[in-house]
């Protein structure tokens, strides 16, 4: 069946699906079998959707898989609903961006389906991210995210929301908001005997925020961490923290560079932290212009 038949099908389910649905509405009907007529009309609204989607309607199956969502709250079923709305949402996605629904989420909220709430909108926040480009927004829907993970006690998934959050604060110069991140996921994880191999990660991404703002809250922040958790104080991360500041204490651009240089032999940098890196190298007297590199 070609993309039109699909569309001629789907068409016909809609019409059908809708006819149920005022046959439900009818004093008798309502009576009688009303529920029957009204998960009828869920299923074909359902499969109209999915005739829409293999034609390529993206819009249309949106709209289908929304009609589907309103229809299956009506019967209570809040797992159903839900999954329709996230289905939509993917849909209006590749139709236009612009139009993606937030209806799933307020709808979902309300029933108090914090996960499945949360992952709608770690779904609006990559959008944000990715096609609409704009962090901000990215952000707030993962705060969104974290809270209604950390509503369910899911606090693994709500940290790796807020790790995202931490990561586009400090870009967006935003430095004590990812700092109080970064410190508040390395404390919840450096504990923990799966995790704790990572809470010196985010102690140094933490630690680094600081040194762009300021050398001496960087020194603090540093015997801090040591002191909180040990382990860190023998870290390559530590060790490379404590190199920058004797070079940026006696503004040594050279001694700075090398430094890097030499943890990034043995990891590399990705490019959040060499964004950071040049950042507090540029504040190194006479590097104010920089040449972009710090290798």
């Amino acid at each position: 069946m070609d993309n039109a038949g699909k569309e001629r099908e789907a068409v016909q389910l809609m019409a059908e699906a809708e006819k149920r649905v005022k046959a439900s509405h009818s004093f008798l009907r309502g009576l009688f079998g009303g529920n029957t007529r009204i998960e009828e009309a869920c299923e074909m609204y359902t499969r109209a959707a999915n005739m829409f989607k293999m034609a390529k309607n993206w819009s249309a199956a949106g709209n289908a898989f929304c009609l589907a969502a309103k229809l299956h709250m009506q019967l209570q079923s809040k797992h159903d609903s839900a999954t329709s709305f996230v289905d939509a949402g993917n849909a209006y996605k590749k139709a236009d961006p612009q139009v993606f629904p937030l209806d799933g989420v307020l709808i979902v909220r309300l029933r108090g389906r914090f996960t499945i709430a949360a992952k709608h909108h770690i779904t609006i926040a990559e959008i944000y991210e990715t096609e609409l480009v704009d962090i901000e927004k990215a952000i707030a829907h993962y705060e969104q995210s974290a809270d209604y993970y950390k509503g369910e006690e899911s606090n693994s998934s709500a940290n790796k929301c807020l790790l995202k959050v931490a990561a586009y604060a400090a870009q967006l110069e935003q430095y004590q908001k990812a700092i109080e991140i970064y410190e508040q996921v390395g404390a919840n994880t450096m504990d923990n005997p799966l995790l704790k191999y990572s809470a010196k990660d985010y102690f140094f991404k933490a630690a680094l925020c600081h040194f762009i703002v300021d050398e001496l809250n960087a020194k603090l922040a540093l015997e801090k961490y040591e002191e909180m958790f040990p382990a860190f104080t023998d870290s390559r991360e530590c060790k490379l923290l404590k190199k920058l500041l004797e070079a940026h204490e006696e503004q040594n651009s050279e001694a700075y560079t090398e430094a890097v240089k030499e943890f990034d032999s043995i990891s590399r940098l990705d490019q959040w932290l060499t964004t950071m890196l040049l950042r507090i190298k540029k504040s190194i007297q006479g590097d104010g212009e920089g040449d972009g590199d710090l290798k």
